[in-house]
């Protein structure tokens, strides 16, 4: 029987966790046809159908389901080996990862600079989008990486800690009572400019209003740091931005009884993922991660 080679494991583990064919075979940087003769090949080698293709989608068989974990354990130790023998490897291909808008704004252009003088040859692919849809294209096999608030519920993904962005309340010097009121008494009187429910930020208001036992008037909502930071500062309300932008956009630094908890990031990764695209960018994702970046420098 002949034995089954890497790129047909590879093939194989890939189509076994992602979403569709057509994911997997992108991320193995191959054609839909090409991937399916890999995993007919395996097939033929192993004699046994992998897949049932009998439906709208193909999924693991018995068979299949058995192979996986056999198959990462292979995947795992060639990647290993791969990092021994060659640990300064510059990464070729193409890499999609996704990060939140704040993350966009701030310490993105810094690590796109960075991972191409170290890797000319890689194709950087950010997406920008809400933390719950990066962590679903992430488990789907859509994305390589995701750098989002907070630590995955998901089991198929891991996680490790990168940073921590820190906030201060703040609004425009001329709003009426910002120079005399606190952050709880403003919110009395004038609107809350913040991001929708749901976004990283919520869980931190949540527990800043509940500790200082203080209630919203109103509340404005977008799904852009960027606006939000433009409205207050043409006054429209008050809120709170990163710390280092409130002194950048000149806005005033309003008082508060306890201070906002950080909002800490991770890095996220599909387990059983032990390409050296991770382990490689990991660190320099690492390193990048900065919030003290903001983007209105001149």
């Amino acid at each position: 029987m002949p034995m089954p080679s890497i790129k047909q494991l590879e093939a194989f583990w890939w189509a076994a966790t992602c979403t569709n064919f057509a994911t997997a075979a992108e991320r193995v940087h191959l054609s839909v046809s090409s991937l399916s003769k890999r995993i007919s090949e395996l097939e033929a080698a192993l004699g046994h159908q992998l897949f049932d293709r009998s439906g709208h989608r193909a999924v693991l068989t018995e068979e299949g389901q058995r192979l996986l974990p056999s198959a990462l354990g292979v995947l795992n130790a060639m990647a290993a080996l791969s990092q021994t023998l060659d640990a300064n490897v510059a990464l070729m291909g193409r890499c999609r990862f996704g990060v939140g808008d704040l993350s966009a704004l701030t310490w993105l252009p810094h690590f796109v600079a960075a991972a191409r003088r170290a890797h000319p040859q890689l194709e950087l692919a950010p997406c920008v989008d809400v933390g719950g849809v990066l962590e679903r294209r992430l488990a789907d096999g859509e994305l390589d990486f995701a750098v989002i608030a907070g630590r995955s519920s998901r089991s198929e993904l891991l996680s490790q800690p990168v940073g921590s962005a820190h906030f201060s309340w703040a609004t425009a010097p001329g709003l009426s009572g910002s120079d005399k009121l606190d952050a709880a008494e403003l919110l009395q009187r004038s609107p809350l400019v913040t991001l929708p429910q749901g976004a990283g930020t919520t869980r931190l208001l949540d527990e800043w209003l509940q500790e200082n036992q203080a209630s919203v008037h109103e509340r404005i909502h977008c799904n852009s740091w960027g606006a939000v930071a433009g409205m207050l500062r043409l006054g429209v309300g008050v809120g709170f931005l990163p710390t280092h932008w409130v002194t950048a956009l000149n806005l005033r630094l309003v008082h508060s009884p306890t201070p906002l908890v950080p909002l800490h990031y991770t890095f996220q990764w599909r387990r059983g993922d032990a390409r050296s695209l991770i382990a490689t960018l990991h660190p320099l994702v690492q390193e990048c991660v900065d919030f003290r970046h903001h983007p209105f420098s001149p």
